[in-house]
């Protein structure tokens, strides 16, 4: 009785993990010892798949372990890798479970860039290995029985969570196997069968008849369940292994009825109810007899039903003999309880008891795209409060360069270089002067052609891939059913648009700072020249001695040094605000453990404030210390100016000593525009590269994908018929035995007569078969009669029939010394005597049909026909 089922395993094709996980690795992690490590985890990783599902495993618990080992890391490693389609691109391809293939293409299959597709068919062969594992255990003892109850528990509860998250975790319909209708049917088969262990192991311990029949009524329902959802579901029965499943679950359900009414019985006798224990027992041994009867190739209950016959064949005795209680009817018995001992297990990783998390140091991807926001957000508040502090520097520095200040005061003299603008010039040179601006922007054009060019192919990429989808999908309408490309490649277009936008800024900010060193590029060039020269062409003036020591010119020297003291202590609160480190990951890893989503923006906002809340007043505070400053400046400024004696060439000078000291602020802030631009290329170019390696990634994905689902559509092509149905003729049908020597191809339209057949030597082997005749009329064949009812005897010759009116084959083939098909009479086959030493049988007139034009009187061979025909060539070579 104890005949257990099974599920076949899901058999998956190989999978290269190292490759993409590894290039995701080196280009998320920096180089270091977190990303050798991660690097050797994508190994094991790796690994671990080619164990779970690279090999037929044992059905034993160290397999199962391996399964569940593979499917606890799939699980913690999905979180912290972008698994998608237009991402981290990973194809599974898994065959259906139960599709066993035809002649023309093998087995159902289905290939997703899904890890939750890859999680619920690892999840689903855990689950037939299980209940492989607990159909395989001895059923006599304690611990066989503990185990079965425990791994049927098991494949029911993973059975039962495909069957809740299997449409959520695919992006497209599921193979049958694991749909929610096949999965939930398998959950409640091994949820009875756990029951059914159940009550052997109460039946083995002699429990109490009262718990027995409850025990056996519960997984007789169960079975019942599973019967219905099998008949129910249009899809189950066509697989073969619901075919041979529905007589089990049949037979299951009937014996377990019949197990309750059993022990129900026995109850009844112990309470004295003789009639009950009758009835019940009547209804066990029609259950059984029903199974011996219908199910008896797959179930035995030879022994259940002598036990039963036994204790009816006593109880009728005893109660003919003495007790003479009324038999009740069945319906009218009370319903035997029910008692459900078993529980699908909850799949709740990590399942396996030795898993260790390969990624464990990994943080998840939620917390990695929070970190990136977060990084963002916390560069854009750097930038805004360097930019704010650079922006105030540089108005304070074209403010003094238009007062002329600190040279004017310097200047006093009127003929010498004042000491700011000797400084400035001895800066100049010492950064490469002119020729490394000129060569900083002879780069930029090249930096910007190389970025444009890697985004250009990364593009085009996706252009080709997405116009051989457009076509496939044209040529193929329905059948091309996976993602289009057009909605796969939005986000990276979106991405590629925002890269083709920076680089156009990008240009226009060049454009901007070639713009400034054309409108400087003079002054400079006479900053960099030597001190005799530039004294030289710096105008002289009359000297203006007396204002050396007066009390505007030591204010406005006082206030001059106040600045550049407030310009000191913005480099270095600078230093600090870059120097600034936050682990913002812990705080994101909380978040994500108590609430299991993380509010990014709430708590980025709220420690930016927090760690850049005071550095934002100091630097509001410099700006208004600023500004106070060169309003005293610009006032003590035209008290110096009204003071000094006004003349031509006083101005000519202090205008050529405004433009070198603006020209010397104009050097310093293009040389570093122009490195920050040479920098945000290069930069550029490893973000544009890792773009390109990630169309290059996907369109590669895809076009495996394209390849698998062309040669699916090519196997289900050719399994199509590609002609209408045809019946084949009786005579290719059921072919006469050929005699011995040449075998021709038959070339008669008539059955060949009984006394015939019986005259025939034994056979010999047969040639392959002809293909059937055309369906026209030679022309060499008389008109067929009209097929009229006939008056006279039968004969032995029956009368020709007209030709087939369905479709035919090709004609016969023409033979070198044998004439076509085509020209022979229709209806006379001249190789039916003579040559296979057969007595010609003369040709018999049929009343009231007219023979042949020219047929001879009845007995008489037919005129210019030779009786002995010569011999013809081998149709086919000869043994």
């Amino acid at each position: 009785m104890a005949t257990f089922i099974s599920v076949p395993l899901k058999k998956s094709s190989e999978v290269d993990l190292v490759k993409p996980l590894s290039k995701f690795v080196t280009a998320t992690y920096p180089t270091g010892e977190d990303q050798g490590e991660y690097l050797r985890a994508v190994e094991e990783l790796n690994k671990l798949r080619k164990n779970a599902l690279g090999r037929p495993l044992d059905k034993h618990e160290s397999s199962l372990e391996i399964l569940l080992r593979y499917y606890d890391q799939l699980c913690a490693v999905e979180p912290k890798f972008p698994f998608s389609e237009n991402q981290l691109c990973l194809t599974f391809t898994w065959k259906d479970a139960f599709d066993k293939g035809s002649l023309f293409g093998g087995s159902v299959k289905l290939a997703l860039a899904s890890l939750g597709y890859e999680k619920t068919c690892v999840l689903f062969n855990a689950a037939a290995l299980a209940s492989q594992i607990a159909a395989d255990q001895n059923l006599d003892n304690d611990e066989g029985l503990k185990a079965a109850a425990k791994y049927y528990q098991l494949a029911s509860g993973a059975f039962g969570h495909i069957k809740d998250t299997v449409l959520s975790a695919l992006s497209r319909e599921p193979t049958m196997d694991i749909s929610p209708e096949t999965v939930g049917t398998l959950s409640i088969i091994m949820l009875a069968q756990a029951q059914e262990v159940f009550f052997l192991k109460a039946t083995s311990d002699k429990m109490k008849d009262a718990v027995i029949a409850k025990l056996a009524n519960q997984a007789a329902d169960f079975y019942g369940d599973a019967f219905k959802q099998c008949q129910y579901k249009d899809n189950l029965p066509k697989y073969f292994y619901f075919q041979e499943v529905l007589p089990v679950l049949a037979a299951k359900h009937c014996i377990m009825q019949a197990n309750a009414e059993l022990h129900q019985s026995a109850l009844a006798k112990q309470k004295k109810r003789f009639g009950e224990e009758i009835a019940r027992l009547q209804h066990a041994a029609e259950l059984v007899k029903t199974v011996a009867s219908r199910y008896d190739e797959y179930v035995s209950v030879k022994d259940l039903t002598d036990k039963i016959n036994r204790a009816l064949t006593a109880a009728k005795k005893d109660n003919d003999f003495i007790y003479h209680d009324r038999v009740p009817e069945v319906k009218d018995l009370e319903h035997i309880g029910k008692a459900a001992l078993v529980k699908a297990t909850t799949i709740t990783p990590p399942l396996s008891q030795k898993f260790t998390d390969l990624f464990e140091k990994m943080v998840p991807m939620a917390v990695q795209q929070s970190m990136s926001i977060y990084n963002q957000r916390k560069a854009d508040t750097v930038n805004r409060l360097l930019g704010t502090m650079r922006e105030a520097t540089n108005l304070c520095n074209g403010v003094l360069a238009s007062l002329n200040l600190p040279a004017a005061l310097e200047d006093l003299s009127g003929d010498s270089i004042p000491q700011s603008i000797a400084e400035k010039s001895r800066s100049i040179v010492q950064q490469g002067g002119l020729q490394s601006i000129e060569q900083l922007i002879k780069d930029l054009p090249e930096l910007l052609t190389r970025n444009r060019e890697i985004l250009d192919e990364s593009l085009k990429m996706l252009d080709d891939e997405e116009t051989t989808d457009n076509e496939l999908r044209t040529k193929f309408n329905q059948r091309w059913n996976r993602t289009p490309s057009a909605d796969l490649y939005k986000p990276l277009r979106a991405e590629g648009a925002n890269f083709r936008n920076i680089l156009d800024k990008a240009v226009q900010a060049d454009q901007v700072v070639k713009d400034r060193y054309n409108t400087h590029c003079d002054m400079i060039a006479l900053l960099c020249k030597p001190e005799n020269e530039l004294n030289a062409a710096i105008p002289s003036a009359n000297p203006i001695k007396t204002l050396q020591g007066s009390e505007v010119v030591n204010v406005l020297r006082s206030q001059l040094a106040q600045l550049d003291a407030m310009k000191k202590e913005r480099e270095t609160l600078e230093g600090e605000i870059k120097a600034v480190t936050f682990d913002m990951s812990v705080v994101f890893l909380t978040a994500l453990a108590q609430d299991g989503a993380i509010n990014e923006e709430q708590l980025s906002v709220s420690q930016i404030d927090q760690l850049y809340g005071a550095y934002n007043q100091r630097v509001q505070a410099s700006l208004s210390t600023q500004e106070a400053l060169l309003g005293q400046v610009q006032t003590s400024h035209q008290e110096f100016s009204s003071l000094k004696q006004s003349n031509t060439e006083a101005n000519q000078r202090e205008e050529v000593l405004k433009k070198l000291a603006s020209a010397h602020d104009s050097y310093v802030e293009i040389s570093s525009n122009l490195r920050e631009g040479t920098k945000f290329y290069n930069d550029l170019t490893e973000i544009l590269l890792k773009f390109q390696n990630k169309c290059s990634d996907i369109v590669f994905a895809r076009k495996t994908e394209r390849d698998e689902l062309l040669k699916e559509l090519q196997q289900s092509i050719a399994r199509e018929p590609s002609a209408p149905s045809f019946n084949v003729p009786a005579y290719q049908s059921n072919p006469a035995a050929p005699a011995p020597g040449p075998t021709p191809a038959p070339r008669t339209v008539f059955p060949q007569p009984p006394q015939q057949a019986q005259q025939q030597p034994p056979a010999r082997p047969q040639p392959p078969e002809r293909p059937p005749p055309p369906s026209f009329t030679p022309q060499a064949a008389s008109t067929p009669p009209t097929n009229t009812p006939l008056t006279g005897p039968p004969t032995s010759n029956p009368p020709p029939v007209a030709p087939p009116s369905q479709a035919q084959g090709p004609p016969y083939p023409t033979y070198q010394g044998y004439p076509g098909y085509f020209q022979m009479p229709m209806g006379y086959n001249p190789y039916a005597y003579g040559q296979y030493n057969m007595p010609y049988m003369p040709y018999q007139a049929v009343p009231g049909q007219g023979g042949y034009p020219g047929a001879p009187a009845a007995g008489q061979p037919y005129p210019s026909y030779p009786q002995q025909p010569p011999q013809q060539q081998p149709y086919y070579p000869q043994q």
